[in-house]
């Protein structure tokens, strides 16, 4: 790999990152009258929606603080994480239960809790990273008590203080979901890297994870991930939801398992990583339009999703990412092709240079819907800036290597 073109794309990802992403969403995002960080922003950045996501308290927090520990602490971004964490701890939490809601108002009053535990899972790798970045033994403590809270839920469903009725019957289909151990898997590992003190616990829970994702999500055949899939992990063709692979999500747990066989040396996992990334890809992406489709169905049927074909913004940070971690693996040039197929369709049709940050939804030809949105209650500044930083760290390593 030329130094040239390193020292080029490694620029071109640091501004984007600190000169781009993360001053649109300090400038325009954060409250504050009450903390936290508001993310239903337009293109020019303001603000159109005024209740919060609280994924994306967490998500936030992560962010700033993981900037933190990647390139030093900046007064404003550990302002802005412990804004977001704050408002968490005293507006995002059911005292109840424990259980977080999902949406709140700007204030903090609760408008809507959901069955699912991704607003704690943001939580978690939120305060894990802010307990390594500033030395905050009680962020950590909170990262620790969290996270085997969610995994008691993960091993008995029936231990879930919140008692809801599941969104599908399982007596009637039992099927398992890849979304938990995946989100799970990726949680383990910061904790790993923020809270060495129970590096056990957690190493041992991403084994756990790991193997769940491997039995019950990947599939042999196709050498993918599929979102659903019976409780033994089998195909379920005759389902339109068992025929779905969501080719961002399997690229993104893709280099979750990479990370994984890197971490315990298993080069078998490494190649089935591989493996999936190579297949989500080359399914996922559009040969006429390029962008990645927000969904597939396996067999060719008509996807159940309205979306299917619309270019969303996080799906490509995911082939970025895993294109380059893939290259570093192997040194296998076609994953450098595919960082650079992608990163020109990324900076071409995503990035808005006028008023900053990137579009979030595309038409399948690459057009920004209308009016164009920077953020709403699932975008925020997260998949971008993750992967940002993702991609500068790597062509840092790249660089060093190549010295």
């Amino acid at each position: 790999m030329q130094k040239e073109w390193i020292d080029t794309i490694q620029k071109k990802y640091a501004d984007a990152l600190l000169t781009d992403c993360i001053p649109f969403w300090l400038k325009n995002g954060m409250d504050s009258v009450h903390n936290g960080i508001f993310t239903c922003l337009d293109r020019k950045g303001t603000l159109y929606g005024t209740d919060k996501s609280v994924w994306f308290q967490g998500r936030s927090a992560w962010i700033f603080a993981h900037l933190c520990n990647q390139y030093g602490i900046q007064p404003e971004w550990k302002d802005a994480a412990y804004s977001c964490l704050d408002f968490i701890v005293h507006h995002c939490i059911d005292p109840k239960d424990k259980r977080m809601y999902f949406t709140v108002t700007a204030d903090g009053k609760p408008l809507r809790k959901r069955r699912y535990y991704f607003s704690e899972t943001f939580y978690i790798i939120a305060a894990a990273e802010a307990g390594k970045a500033f030395g905050d033994q009680r962020m950590l403590d909170q990262a620790y008590t969290y996270f085997q809270f969610l995994m008691d839920i993960y091993h008995d469903p029936a231990k879930d203080p919140y008692k809801i009725t599941p969104k599908y019957y399982q007596e009637t289909r039992p099927t398992k979901s890849l979304a938990f151990p995946m989100i799970m898997l990726n949680v383990s590992h910061i904790l790993q890297e923020c809270d060495p003190d129970h590096i056990d616990l957690y190493a041992a829970a991403a084994k756990e994870l790991t193997a769940d994702i491997m039995r019950y999500s990947y599939n042999s055949e196709y050498k993918i991930l599929f979102e659903t899939t019976g409780k033994d992990g089998e195909f379920l063709p005759s389902i339109p939801a068992g025929r779905t692979v969501n080719p961002g999500h399997s690229m993104e747990a893709a280099w979750f398992l990479l990370r994984q066989a890197q971490m315990t040396q298993d080069a078998d996992l490494a190649k089935k990583a591989e493996q999936i990334f190579n297949t989500s890809l080359e399914l996922g992406w559009d040969k006429e339009f390029g962008g990645v489709y927000s969904f597939i169905d396996i067999l060719g049927f008509p996807p159940e999703q309205l979306e299917h074909d619309m270019k969303l913004w996080w799906p490509v940070t995911e082939a970025l990412i895993a294109s380059l971690l893939f290259y570093e693996q192997t040194g296998n040039e076609l994953y450098l092709d595919w960082f650079k197929k992608v990163d020109q369709y990324a900076f071409s049709r995503f990035a808005d240079p006028e008023f900053g940050e990137w579009y979030g939804y595309l038409h399948r030809d690459g057009t920004p819907t209308l009016p164009p949105c920077k953020g709403n209650l699932f975008k925020g500044p997260f998949h971008i800036p993750r992967m940002l930083i993702t991609v500068e760290r790597c062509l840092d390593r790249l660089a060093l290597r190549d010295s």
